[in-house]
This record gives structure tokens, sequence and C-alpha cells, in this order.
């Protein structure tokens, strides 16, 4: 059994590997900015800590060439994944030991390594779709990419804070190690397509194929829409945790919202948003759903500028938007697969993808900063602006 070669197949591929990634990345960017803000720990060195670890999914580009270049008939985007999945596990072992209270600096050393290797198993991934995957199939894909994503982040983001309290942390890192072991064992039943040659393609070929991509436009046309677009949605959702708390809306509510809430209104709407984006011209789609999630924000903003501390208005506007975001994410995805050449899909996707972490990144940085100077309202509002500023680029890349 070849779980590529069939539709659905496929499709369960994807959402349990993108499963595996996203459940770290939950507790890293969900659960643990929260708990860190529960302890008195101040926003600016939480929003660093945040900053640092998304460095990885940065810089991937780097390194990605690596992954299209090195690889062989025995030795291909499965084998990376396997490498890489391996290398997550082994990170997470220290942590068993460390409070991140008395150890923070540990585990943020051991985090640094596991996002690595997260980052290089995303970049496998993500090339092996593109290899494999026709055109009008890759919106709803990425639907089922962010399905799976979405999930792992659920149950380890909000449901951690919700179940920590119960388990303990050292269980909920044993969680952690399960999932990405069971998705190990499902790559049993991958058999990717065969490379051209006995040795695949040359590293050589592979920077003469980046070197003619990187000198067109619409490349970084392309490059600098992910820089930007998503700067809205970024700040609200990495500020969101500390943000319910300075209001006074409890820990375990927070972990709800990011359990439920949050989960569902995204993955429906990745699966909505993907569906669409295949059936419906693919930038118009983009657009409609990048105002979608911007309107949302801005209404959170107001809200907090009109002085409402109950939480229920709060939840209602952070669905909205994260609805939006879904159906942005995986139609925005899928838009950067149709710019990418598949011979060197491992690096000029993951620069794309590189570029949508740098948005993540540089918001929150700046985000924690104007936060500090002049309140969260006045940061959701300003990266807003820069959202809807993305629209003038996103008009000038190619196809419609």
């Amino acid at each position: 059994m070849n779980l590529l070669e069939h539709k659905r197949g496929r499709a369960f591929l994807v959402f349990s590997l993108y499963l595996s990634e996203g459940a770290p990345i939950g507790f890293i960017w969900w659960a643990l900015p929260t708990i860190l803000r529960g302890m008195d720990i101040d926003i600016e060195k939480i929003t660093s800590i945040t900053a640092l670890l998304v460095l990885p999914w940065i810089f991937k580009f780097i390194w990605a060439p690596l992954v299209d270049g090195l690889r062989s008939k025995r030795f291909g985007f499965k084998a990376w994944i396997l490498v890489a999945q391996t290398i997550m596990g082994l990170s997470l072992l220290p942590l068993l030991y460390f409070s991140p209270v008395t150890h923070l600096n540990y585990w943020i050393i051991c985090l640094i390594i596991h996002s690595l290797a997260a980052a290089t198993q995303d970049v496998a991934i993500d090339a092996m779709v593109i290899n494999t995957v026709a055109t009008n199939e890759r919106g709803m894909l990425n639907g089922y990419m962010q399905a799976g994503m979405l999930t792992g982040r659920s149950v380890f983001g909000g449901g951690a804070l919700m179940m920590v309290p119960a388990i303990g942390l050292q269980n909920m890192l044993l969680l952690l190690i399960g999932s990405i072991v069971i998705t190990m064992l499902l790559l049993t039943w991958v058999i990717e397509p065969p490379t051209t040659s006995e040795k695949g393609p040359a590293l050589k070929d592979v920077f003469k194929d980046l070197a003619s991509g990187f000198k067109e436009k619409n490349t970084w046309r392309v490059i600098l829409f992910a820089l930007t677009s998503a700067a809205a949605f970024e700040v609200t959702g990495g500020l969101a945790g500390p943000f319910l708390t300075d209001i006074g809306v409890s820990e375990k509510d927070v972990g709800f919202l990011f359990f439920i809430p949050v989960v569902v209104s995204m993955l429906l709407g990745g699966l909505a948003g993907g569906w669409l984006s295949d059936h419906r011209r693919r930038k118009r789609s983009v657009s409609f759903f990048l105002v979608g999630f911007v309107l949302f924000v801005i209404i959170t903003a107001v809200m907090k500028l009109m002085g409402i501390e109950a939480a229920i208005p709060y939840y209602v506007s952070l669905a909205a938007m994260y609805f939006f975001v879904g159906m942005f994410t995986s139609s925005s995805y899928a838009l950067f697969m149709d710019q990418t050449n598949p011979k060197i899909g491992a690096t000029q996707f993951s620069t794309y993808m590189a570029a949508t972490n740098g948005c993540e990144s540089w918001t929150v940085w700046a985000a924690g900063r104007i936060t500090g100077a002049g309140g969260y309202a006045i940061a959701f509002l300003a990266m807003s602006l820069i959202s809807l500023l993305s629209l003038f680029i996103l008009k000038n890349v190619r196809g419609k």
C-alpha cells in the first residue's frame, strides 16, 4: 500500500505528518507563553523567546538545497522526514528532567534544536507534496495540512493548558514524543516517486535552477507578500494568551479557547478556503480571506479601546478571525506552491514559507514593543494596516 497513490491516502498522510509537527508548536507557541505569563514573566521576554524559536523556520531555506540535492533512489524525501523526526523526539527527552521555571535556558536550547529538525521536516514534506500533487488538488490538500497542524496545536496547545494541572508537565511531554513516533511508523506505507537518476539531482543543477528562479521579480514579490500579509493575525494570535490573561481571563479558560473554538474555526476555514481556492481564482480568494481576518482583528482592537472586559465578545471575534485565517492559510500556501518550480521545490517553497515565519517573528517582536508603549489595541491596529498594504504586492504576483 502506498498512501501517495490515492487522493484520500495523500490527505491522511499530510494530515498526520502535520499533526506531529503541530503538536510541539502548539505547546511552544500557544501553551508556553500563557504559562510563562501566569508566572509573571514580562511580555517583552515572552515575545523575545517566541521570536527566537521561530528563527529555524525563517532560515530553513539556507539548508533546503541539501534536501533538493542530496537525494537518491534509496534516500529521498521520506528519509529526510524520518531523520528530522528522530531528532525532534530526542530533543524533547531532556525536558522531562528540567523545569522551565528554574532551567528556562535549557528549555530554549532543546527547543531550538527541536525547531531546527521540525523546520527540516517541513521542508521535506512540502517538497514531496509539490512533486506528487496536481495543481487543482493543492488548495484542498493544504486544508488537510492545516487541519493536522491545528489538531496538534489544539491538543498540545490549548489542551495542554487544561491537562497539565491534572497529568503533569512530564506526561504531556511524553505524549508529544509519542505523537512523533506514531507518525514515523506511518511512513512505512509511503513510496515516493523515484528520482531521475541513481544518485538523484546534482547540487550544481539545484543551484543553477535556484539562480534562475531568484532572478525573477515575481519570486521577490511572493517573498515580500509572505513577509507582510499575515501581520495582523500573527500578532493577534501570538499575544492572545497574554492579552486575555491581562484582562482577567483564567489560564484554564484561555486553554479552552485555543483547545476548541480557535482550532475548530481555523480547521473549518482551512478546508473551506482550500476548496474555494481550487475552484475559484486563487489570488482573488486570498485577497478576500485576508480582508476577512483583518476585519475581526480591528473589531478586537476597537473593543479593547472601548474598555470591554468581558471574555465572550473577544472569544467570538477571535474565533471569527481564525476562521478567515484558516481560509487564508490554505489558499495562500496553495498560491505559493503554484509559484514554485518542482525541481527546486524544497528550496523555493521553503523560502516562501520561511518568509511567512519571518512575518510571525518580526511582527510579534515589534508588537511586543508597541504593546509595552501603547497597549494591545494599538499593536493590533498597526499590524492590520500592514496586512492591508500587502494587497498591493499581491496584485502584481503572477496568476489570477
